[in-house]
């Protein structure tokens, strides 16, 4: 362990940051459409699923940004999603961790596959947040079987949660002209010859903050963000204009065991903000999604849509930019300070605290993750 900072530190930090240069835009982008902010508890829709393809490559992956480090764009590389966790980090209760790379002058900031990065949280700040069972004792072999999760665990409901993002996402959209789809300046990077999946509505935006600060300082964070959809009638989208973001507020029976208690919803809200911010989002549609029945997962119905300019939003939940990119700021003069190498930045599971971890270069590469979990950490894994 090289470092360890407390969330109440985290929260005193100050950057203001100015607007961001966009460097390129990909993808094809549909209209969202516009009855959805029409239905209401009187006439809930169900939500349908929709297989289409959305990519969540982490960003070393991206061949983007690979081009684009190539030609010493930035300092800092990273996505939305994973920056989003970063700057909103004093809100956090449930364990998260970011992979660092340090490659000569440049950090790349990376999620790991099956982690946290890949599903939507439910209830993390609830005073009694949704529990999963206890594994198996290893040094009782004969004790009682744990129970089998149910539906209202925390992996069952994040689970439930993810999906319902993405239905509701690619429900919302228009696939069939008018509108007509906007392609932005090029095709998806992601999008292989070989697919035969029907391509989901996102639009990618490589967008460079400047975090230095004096005049001097030559240190920026190129970011990798998204957008779901496009409003009609706002202006030319490839121009920026128009853009929103897409999310859904699954309900689920607060009474059930296992359930939390009331949702808690800050942390979860805060990172979709934030994301909605740096991807320069004009609005921010958020679907209000609850079960059919409260016994069965796998039946929703749409209750209503909701609509929120992403900073007058972040002014209402009390996210503070200015402090998101303090931390970020903080963090990679912490990286900076290091050897070329690998790290993790975790998130403690029981305690309001990040630490900074030297790790091997093998780490988080194959079928040998969970040996390479940090010691002091290993037996909080969730």
């Amino acid at each position: 362990m090289l470092e360890e900072i407390e969330f109440h530190r985290l929260a005193k930090l100050r950057l203001e940051v100015d607007e961001p240069e966009d460097l390129e835009s990909y993808g094809r982008l549909y209209a969202y459409n516009k009855t959805f902010d029409r239905i209401t508890t009187k006439t809930e829709r169900p939500l349908q699923p929709v297989d289409r393809i959305k990519y969540n490559t982490t960003t070393s992956d991206d061949p983007i940004i690979q081009q684009l480090a190539a030609k010493d764009t930035a300092t800092v590389y990273t996505t939305d999603v994973i920056l989003s966790v970063l700057m909103t980090a004093p809100r956090s209760v449930i364990p998260w961790d970011i992979v660092i790379v340090r490659e000569g002058n440049k950090l790349f900031l990376d999620k790991r596959d099956g982690g946290p990065f890949d599903t939507v949280t439910v209830n993390e700040n609830a005073s009694d947040p949704p529990q999963d069972p206890a594994p198996p004792n290893p040094n009782n072999p004969t004790e009682k079987a744990p129970e089998v999760p149910s539906i209202n665990s925390a992996t069952s409901l994040s689970l439930e949660a993810t999906y319902i993002n993405q239905y509701f996402g690619f429900q919302s959209v228009v696939e069939t002209p008018p509108p007509p789809p906007v392609d932005l300046a090029k095709p998806n990077p992601f999008y292989g010859p070989d697919e035969t999946e029907p391509l989901a509505s996102c639009g990618y935006r490589y967008r460079v903050f400047d975090l230095g600060i004096t005049e001097d300082e030559d240190l920026k964070i190129c970011v990798r963000t998204e957008v779901d959809a496009y409003l009609p009638g706002q202006g030319n989208p490839a121009e920026g204009h128009g853009l929103t973001t897409i999310r859904a507020l699954n309900e689920f029976d607060p009474r059930a065991p296992g359930a939390g208690g009331a949702p808690r919803l800050a942390a979860k809200l805060a990172k979709w903000t934030v994301q909605s911010i740096l991807a320069g989002a004009e609005q921010m549609k958020i679907g209000y999604v609850s079960r059919a029945n409260p016994r069965d997962n796998t039946r929703h119905v749409i209750l209503s849509t909701a609509s929120m300019r992403p900073v007058d939003f972040a002014a209402q939940l009390n996210v503070s930019l200015a402090n998101g990119w303090g931390i970020v700021r903080t963090v990679t003069d912490l990286c900076m300070k290091m050897p070329e190498g690998k790290y993790v930045l975790v998130k403690d599971p029981n305690r309001p605290v990040i630490r900074l971890y030297a790790v091997p270069f093998t780490a988080f590469t194959g079928d040998d993750d969970d040996e390479e979990v940090p010691a002091s950490d290993a037996e909080d894994e969730p």
